[in-house]
């Protein structure tokens, strides 16, 4: 048995409620002759006679009625599945933007910030220098520090801790050398300040952050990280108290004009009480292993 080809049945579809084939040509730009003999085609291909044909035009043959009801229900399919294929890409966007850290943190929790049935898409992102919220539209963003100017609203949410870590494995001496964010993409307090405090000590550096976790619990050396990330690996242990100076607060700016959508409020709420929920953590007072052993020598 032949296959039947899609196109000549919207084609039959044309022709049956044009009752003709000027009218179906008028719609598709498909001659009439080439029309008259795909029609002649498609009742080959099926075995059956779908027109009465007449110099009044073409009217449906019993089969013909039987074939259109099925054409029909088929071109409704279709258009429910187009539909539902532009559903996903006509769903509004929400941007959580925050540093490499925080970013990280949003990823592992995605499922508190986005349920099943929201009607809207969810993308993490990391926030550049280059970035300006005044232009990014349906964007929350995570900074250490309130915006200066500029119409947006903000929140204060949890405090972040930091404090230099080591390698559980690695040698406890004093002669542990430091392990650096590369000055050249070194943006943040936090990302300097091993440069600034301990440069004579540094033995390996990194221009990519996201690594400087790797190399500590690599035995390279020790380094400056938030404490919720620090204490959340097992390889790790803390050196010292936390660093004091380098704790603030996350603060959550969405531009003004954005707050009311619902998905953006949706997702503002949503984060700040994710935040909250984990404030002891970000705080460094709930290590999530017991093994949040501190080697007394802080980096003082």
């Amino acid at each position: 048995m032949n296959e039947v080809d899609w196109d000549d049945l919207k084609l039959f579809y044309h022709v049956a409620a044009e009752g003709g084939l000027a009218g179906a040509s008028m719609l598709t730009g498909i001659s009439p002759p080439t029309i008259g003999r795909r029609m002649l085609a498609l009742e080959r291909t099926m075995g059956r006679t779908l027109f009465i044909r007449s110099q009044q035009g073409y009217r449906l043959a019993p089969d013909g009625q039987i074939l259109m009801e099925h054409v029909q229900t088929l071109r409704k399919t279709v258009a429910d599945i187009t539909q539902w294929h532009g559903d996903a890409f006509a769903l509004p966007i929400v941007s959580i933007a925050g540093d490499i850290w925080l970013s990280g943190f949003v990823a592992e929790n995605t499922a508190a910030l986005r349920h099943a049935g929201d009607a809207f898409r969810l993308c993490c992102k990391r926030w550049l220098p280059e970035d300006d919220l005044t232009f990014r539209r349906g964007t929350v963003a995570l900074f250490a520090a309130p915006p200066k100017s500029g119409n947006f609203a903000v929140r204060r949410t949890a405090d972040v801790a930091y404090c230099a870590y080591r390698a559980i494995a690695a040698d406890t001496s004093d002669d542990l050398p430091w392990i650096s964010i590369g000055t050249e993409v070194a943006l943040s307090e936090v990302e300097k300040w091993v440069f600034r405090h301990r440069e004579g000590q540094i033995h390996t550096w990194t221009n990519a952050p996201e690594l400087l976790p790797k190399l500590i619990a690599g035995g390279a050396g020790r380094g400056v990280l938030p404490a919720y990330l620090g204490d959340s690996m097992p390889a790790l242990m803390r050196e010292g108290e936390l660093i004091e100076d380098l704790t603030h607060p996350i603060w959550l700016a969405v531009n003004d004009d954005d707050r009311q959508r619902p998905e953006v409020r949706t997702t503002l709420d949503r984060l700040a009480v994710l935040l909250k929920r984990n404030e002891a953590l970000f705080s460094g007072n709930q290590p999530r292993f017991p093994a949040a052993r501190v080697v007394s020598r802080a980096a003082e």
